[in-house]
Formats: structure tokens, sequence, C-alpha cells
């Protein structure tokens, strides 16, 4: 437990207190509409209307939420703030992606319980309508409000219209199906298969929620849910008068009772995160105008292109990301891209996996397709965005280090070995960080060689400065080939690595994770460990649950994921 703790302990806490406000919330209105003010809307309705409007109140309460976890700049400044107080508590803001996704789960359930709820409420309301018989309270409860009274409690106000008329003719109505409409498309579009494969269908329909924000103000002007003014209760007591109906107006202790819609108030849940994500954008937008020069371009093995880059003012840390966009491209699309230079370098750069249309489009705007060289003013305008914090910020918070990178996920670690080596080849002395396990899994060899310089030269500084054990580089091959093993199997005597040029010689096949996490933890009794992943989330779970399992008395592993 104290393992699980030391990992997962005030995310838990934070989803309970979450939870529990919601349960508080759904319970409190539901009751609430079960009072005397709400009586003869009951008569009406039954418990369909606390059944809509319980999880009303859970929906604004969610919606004030699911802005703040993608409000970029709030959270970096959060998290230096927390980070001097607690770390734990500041690497909870690396999961904000997880967090909106469940806010955005817990909305969803609540919208459908309230469509479902009204759903039967317009039925109900109908039924009313049509009873046509004076002698039934129903019916009755129906005719208030003909004329030139407005203080009605049926929405449909006539036994000739049906609730889907009322449902594309109200406000209520209209809103209600714009806002299901734009939440659907959000949700589907946001599905790994989609935003993977189809990353404008998931960047375009997920600004529906400007959309949905707008309706979902307007939702609640129509004052279609009406109950009786708390003024009206001294006059009309509902439990009283109820049986008196047909008397109402006649008799003087029962007049006819009066009804109101209580006032929008969505607004006021949201209207503080609608304002705090407006001032986001703003800084976004100013910042990306500020002019980046494209210094140089490099297309490396495996398809993947190289950007350095100059901006005045920019201030980078290591493991940190920027979005990238380029007008020639697109003119809309901004895509995040981990920062692989470090701190200590004049220029800031980002490795781009050339997989889809839009990184396609930036290796021909660049020029990485052709072998000449290209002039600098013919280089593509970029506009950059950034850079924010990740986990892989508070690296150098811990004293032993493992560092696992999957494929073009070594790109945050590039970073943090380039700034290593720059600390010391500058003898800094305030590197808390005594040692570094780096782990790299590429499924091919033509994956490691724009890496490789870095490591050669980070290795050789190491053996040259007598800190030969400060490093532990493990490379691992995932697949080959017959041809290339037999290969691999000849050179294997050679000094150096056939496929990295390294002293250490690479890796066959997957690390067996528990017995790396053993190792280390022999090595280094009553140390915490931070393990660093930019990687699948398959691996994200082996090595989470790796370190719960491995943590002892003596050690503790404190797991890190990159999140986008």
């Amino acid at each position: 437990m104290s393992n699980y703790a030391a990992n997962e302990g005030v995310s838990v806490v934070v989803i309970l207190v979450w939870l529990g406000i919601n349960v508080f919330l759904f319970v409190r209105f539901y009751l609430a509409f079960l009072t005397d003010q709400y009586f003869y809307t009951r008569v009406l309705l039954g418990d369909a209307l606390s059944w809509a409007r319980a999880p009303a109140a859970c929906l604004n309460f969610n919606c004030m939420l699911i802005l703040l976890p993608v409000c970029r700049n709030l959270l970096s400044f959060l998290r230096g703030s927390i980070q001097m107080c607690s770390r734990t508590a500041a690497r909870q803001l690396d999961r904000n992606i997880t967090f909106h996704k469940l806010v955005a789960y817990m909305i969803a359930f609540h919208t459908a319980v309230h469509i479902i709820a009204h759903l039967f409420n317009f039925e109900r309301f109908m039924d009313a309508q049509l009873l046509g018989n004076s002698s039934q309270l129903p019916y009755v409860l129906s005719q208030i409000g003909n004329g030139d009274n407005h203080s009605y409690i049926n929405p449909i106000r006539s036994n000739g219209t049906n609730p889907t008329y009322v449902m594309f003719t109200t406000i209520a109505g209209l809103t209600g199906v714009v806002i299901t409409l734009a939440l659907i498309l959000i949700i589907t579009s946001s599905m790994e298969v989609i935003r993977r494969s189809y990353f404008e269908v998931f960047w375009f329909t997920h600004h529906l929620f400007v959309v949905f924000f707008i309706g979902l103000v307007l939702h609640g002007v129509g004052r279609i849910v009406r109950g009786q003014p708390l003024a009206d209760l001294d006059k009309h007591d509902p439990i009283k008068c109820a049986k008196l109906f047909e008397k109402w107006g006649r008799n003087l202790s029962c007049p006819e009772p009066q009804f109101a819609g209580n006032p929008p108030g969505t607004w006021k849940w949201v209207v503080g995160p609608m304002f705090l994500y407006l001032c986001e954008r703003i800084v976004r937008f100013c910042r990306s105008q500020q002019k980046v020069v494209i210094t140089k371009v490099v297309m490396h093995p495996s398809k993947t292109l190289e950007l350095q880059m100059r901006q005045k003012g920019f201030k980078m840390e290591v493991g940190q990301y920027v979005f990238l966009q380029c007008p020639s491209v697109s003119q809309l699309e901004w895509h995040p891209f981990t920062l692989t230079s470090a701190p200590e370098e004049d220029h800031f750069s980002a490795h781009v996996r050339i997989v889809g249309d839009w990184t396609e489009g930036l290796l021909k705007a660049c020029g990485g397709d052709k072998n000449e060289f290209q002039e600098a003013w013919k280089m593509p305008k970029i506009a950059v965005d950034g850079p924010f914090g990740t986990a892989s910020e508070d690296v150098f918070q811990y004293e032993v280090v493992m560092l696992v990178g999957a494929g073009i996920g070594v790109t945050p670690f590039a970073s943090i070995l380039k700034s290593v080596w720059y600390k010391h080849v500058q003898n800094n002395t305030n590197v808390f960080t005594k040692k570094i396990y780096f782990y790299w899994l590429c499924p091919e060899t033509q994956a490691f060689e724009w890496f490789a310089d870095l490591l050669q030269s980070l290795e050789g500084q190491m053996v040259e400065k007598g800190m030969g054990d400060f490093l532990s580089l493990n490379i691992y091959l995932t697949r080959w080939q017959e041809s290339e093993a037999a290969y691999f199997w000849g050179q294997h005597e050679a000094e150096n690595d056939p496929i990295t040029g390294l002293k250490q010689k690479t890796k066959y096949g997957k690390p067996i994770w528990v017995d790396e996490f053993r190792a280390i933890g022999a090595n280094h009794p009553e140390s915490k460990v931070g393990v660093f992943l930019c990687g699948p989330p398959a691996l994200a779970k082996t090595l989470e649950n790796q370190c719960k399992s491995n943590s002892e008395s003596s050690v503790t592993f404190i797991f890190n994921k990159e999140n986008f």
C-alpha cells in the first residue's frame, strides 16, 4: 500500500474528491426537486423531473472543469509554483490529459441521463395536454397560463403540437440538440484510432467545444422547468390545495397557483474557466506571432527531420515541448513536439518523424526531401507556441534516474542527455543526479543513427572525465532480419558496437524489466529512483507495475510518463 501511495496516492485522492463532489451535487439537486415548490411539476412528470435536474447540476460542475486541464500556460505556471512545495503534487499536473478524458466521460454520462429523463418529461407533458378532462389535475395544470397569462407550468401549450416540434422550436430543445450533436462529434473523433490516423478530423471537431459552450449557456434561458415561486407557496399550499383543484380561484384559501422558471445559472459555473481559456488563447496567439528563424535543417535516417530554430527571448528546460505551426502547410493545425536541444545551447530543436500529411508537407516546405543546399530565405515561416512543462523537467531532482524511450520517444531524453553533457563539460558541481540508466528500444537499426552521434560523444566525454559509471547505456534492438543478425554476430567481438558505434554493445530482444528493476534497487538502497518514460501505453503499464512491485522500504521507484 505504501508503494501504491507513493506513486498513485495524490491521484486517488483527487479522483475521489472529484467523484464525491459529483455524488453530492447529484443527491442534493435530486432532493431539491422533491420539495413542495415543485409539487405540481412532479404531478405532471413524476420522478423524471429529479432525474433530469440532478445530472444537469453535475454537468455544470464538470463543464467548469473540462477546459482547465488544457490551459497549458496555466498548468506550466502551477507546476513551477507547486513544485517548490511538493514534487508529488506537481507530478499530478502531468496527468492533465487523463483527467480531461475522465471529465469528458462524466459529461457524456450525465448528458445521456439528462436526455433520457427529458424525453420522458416531454412525453408526459404531451400526455397531460391530451387528457382533455377537466376532472384530472394534470390537465387542469396544463391549462394554466392560457391567454395573456404567462404563469404556465406545461411548456406544451396545446394538444395540437408534439414533443418533437417543441424540441426543435424551443430554446431548450434546439440548444439541447446542438449540444448533443457537438458532444457526440467531439468524443467519437477523440478515439485513439481516429486521433492517430486522421489528426485533422480530431483537431477540427474538437473545436466544436465553442459551439458546445455557447449552447450550454443558452440552454436554460427558456426556463422550461418551472415551479411555484416561494412567495406563492405562502398563498397556495400544494399539499392542502391539490385535492381542491376544481375550486381553485373560487376558494380564497386556494387561489390558482402561479408558476415561474428559475433563471439560467450555468453561466455562473463556466464563465471563470471560459475567461481563463480565452486568456490562454490570447497568450498563445501573441507568442505565436514572434519571429522564428530556422537556422538548420537536417534529414536523418528513418524519415526523421530535425529543425534547429532561434527565437528572441526563448527559454526552455530539459524535457519540455512546443507546438509548431507551418502556415504554408496548414493555417490552423498545431502539432506538439518534444524539444531535443539542451537549455545550454544557443538554439532550440525538434525532431519530426514523417508519418502523415502534415509532416510530409513540412518536410517538403523545408526542403528535407532535396539533396541540394537550401537558401535561408526559402525556408517556410514557422510559428512556435511554448515551451510547456512535462514530467521530464524533474529528472535532475532524483539522485538515481531511469530513462526509457521507445523509438522516436527518445526525443525528451535527447535534451536531458545533452544537458548532462554540457553540465559536465562546464564542471557544474550542482548536479544532484549521481547515476543515469538509459534504455532505448527500437524496432529497426536505422532509427539509431540520428541519435548515435550524441551517445558516442557523451560516452567518450564521460570516460575522459573518469565518469564512465555515471551513465549506463542500454540499447535494445527489438526486431531484425536474418542477414542483419549474421553480420552483427560476425562483428560482435569488435571494440565498438556495429549498430551504434558505442563501446556498450546493443542487446537484442526486449528488456526483462523485473531483473532490471531488482538490479537497480540492489545497487541503490535507501534511494528514490525516478523512472521516466516516453513510449506506448503497454510499456507504460509494465513500468508502472514494476515501480509498484519493486518499491521496498529501502528503495522507492517513482513513475513519470510523458503525456500530450
